[in-house]
């Protein structure tokens, strides 16, 4: 491959259209002035502001400069770039810009004319409000970076680029406020996300997947938004955000457990509302762990445990039921997952009456035909309902997974299996790293002066640079980072 460009207009083009004869969207076209000169501009309409290029190619018709130097100052163009290098030249006509070759003087010239189809900016349909600001993410991320730096107006913040994927040649940003992030986690990050090898990127999922801590955790150890604002709290806490192009998701690193029961509601209404209503999603997320497993447990081997009158009750209801316990929670967990599932993948129009429908219909028809009884119906509907209470849907997923392990032990063991599998995720959890990190700060290891956001949404008032979880005032030791991971190439 030559890499240097001549001062030969056709010379040069002959060189780019072999470089990218590959691709039947590329246009090239040749200009003759009145002045008699010539300039050559290759381009893909797709890519390009048509707009801004009729206008541009209008006036060059006009009368095109008689040298490169009167182009470059001429304001035709608003954006040019001088560059001999054909690898260069190539690169930038397939990430949307136009190419203009000009044979006197200098080479080629780079137009950042590029405009890339978008949609608009709307309110993300996985973390809605009622009160908050209606701005999402889109899929461009010079988009997404000009909304963090609307909320984040300071010479601090800092943005890193990268290109990842040998054929997508993904741009991957890493934004933070320099002072407040932690030195040692900003390196850590760098460092992990420079490694990823892999022959593309399509969205900020796959950065996510070379990086993190556990990736055979059930929880995850980063934190995924497609909210602007949360975002910039995030920044302002000390993470770092890593944002790729045609992705409208974020990711936020460190991320820990107390996190998954923050919502971007609890900072926008009252302290002491917010404080209740986080309470009510720390007690939902043990009855979607435990409620399950809990009721096969005291059913099948404690049912001196039951009040008389309810255990009377429970009996009637499963007397005709031929399956145990075990067995009744089972089929309900899997068919209550198999609508939720089936509620996604269907349109919208239809999905949430086909999940609800479902669930009425297979329910009532289910206990008619005893199969299952009425009691193990209502414990699957609580569980299901608790389930969406929880904030972060990866969070919920890997509860909602753990269910099925927990109704096992329950059935093999009783409260005993239970307790054994209640510590197993304890351990597990205390176990957990993001980014050096424990999963599980401020309360193990216990940090007192973190603590005013975790059990309580402190008022606003009383946050303050020494509440930062993650900023440079609270060192964290990093590890070595993870091993790179495999050339998919």
């Amino acid at each position: 491959m030559v890499s240097n460009l001549s001062n030969d207009m056709e010379t040069n083009r002959s060189l780019l259209e072999r470089e990218l004869s590959n691709r039947a969207d590329i246009v090239s076209r040749e200009l003759s002035g009145a002045n008699g000169r010539k300039i050559c501009v290759l381009y893909a309409p797709g890519t390009v502001d048509r707009i801004l290029l009729g206008h541009c190619l209008t006036r060059l018709a006009e009368a095109i400069p008689d040298s490169a130097a009167e182009l470059r100052r001429s304001e035709t163009f608003s954006k040019l770039m001088y560059t001999d290098n054909l690898d260069e030249l190539t690169q930038s006509v397939l990430t949307g810009k136009a190419a203009l070759l000009f044979g006197s003087g200098e080479a080629a010239f780079i137009a950042g004319i590029e405009s890339w189809p978008a949609r608009s900016i709307q309110e993300p349909d996985a973390e809605p409000l009622v009160r908050g600001p209606r701005e999402g993410f889109v899929e461009q991320l010079d988009t997404n970076l000009a909304m963090i730096s609307n909320r984040l107006r300071t010479q601090d913040l800092k943005m890193e680029m990268l290109l990842i994927g040998k054929y997508t040649q993904t741009e991957v940003a890493l934004v933070y406020i320099n002072g407040v992030a932690s030195e040692s986690i900003v390196q850590e990050v760098r460092e992990r996300v420079s490694r990823i090898r892999i022959d593309g990127i399509i969205d900020s999922s796959y950065v996510e997947a070379f990086i993190e801590d556990e990736p055979y955790s059930p929880f995850p150890t980063i934190q995924n938004t497609e909210r602007p604002d949360v975002t910039a709290a995030g920044l302002l806490e000390g993470r770092v955000a890593i944002l790729s192009q045609g992705s409208p998701t974020a990711l936020l690193a460190p991320f820990t457990f107390w996190g998954a029961i923050q919502s971007a509601q609890d900072y926008y209404e009252r302290w002491i509302v917010s404080t209740f209503v986080r309470w009510i999603r720390l007690a939902f997320m043990a009855i979607t762990l435990f409620l399950p497993s809990i009721y096969v447990a005291i059913s099948t081997f404690h049912p001196e445990m039951i009040p008389t009158n309810l255990l009377v009750s429970i009996a009637g209801a499963r007397e005709a039921n031929p399956f145990p316990a075990f067995v009744e929670a089972l089929l309900m967990e899997i068919s209550f997952e198999a609508l939720r599932e089936a509620g996604v993948r269907l349109p919208k129009q239809v999905g949430a009456a086909v999940s609800i429908v479902g669930a009425l219909v297979i329910g009532q028809a289910a206990v008619e035909a005893g199969i299952v009884s009425t009691p193990m119906v209502i414990v699957v509907a609580i569980t299901g309902i608790a389930s969406f209470t929880i904030p972060r849907f990866n969070f919920s997923f890997g509860l909602r997974l753990l269910r099925f392990p927990m109704m096992f032990l329950a059935g093999a063991f009783g409260l005993y299996g239970i307790a054994i599998g209640f510590l197993a995720i304890l351990i597990h959890l205390s176990s957990l790293r993001s980014f050096g990190v424990a999963y599980l700060y401020p309360v193990a290891p216990l940090s007192p002066h973190s603590l005013n956001d975790v059990f309580i949404r402190a008022p606003h008032w009383a946050f303050s640079r020494r509440s930062r979880p993650f900023d440079r005032r609270n060192p964290v030791r990093v590890p070595g980072g993870q091993k790179p991971r495999p050339d998919r190439s």
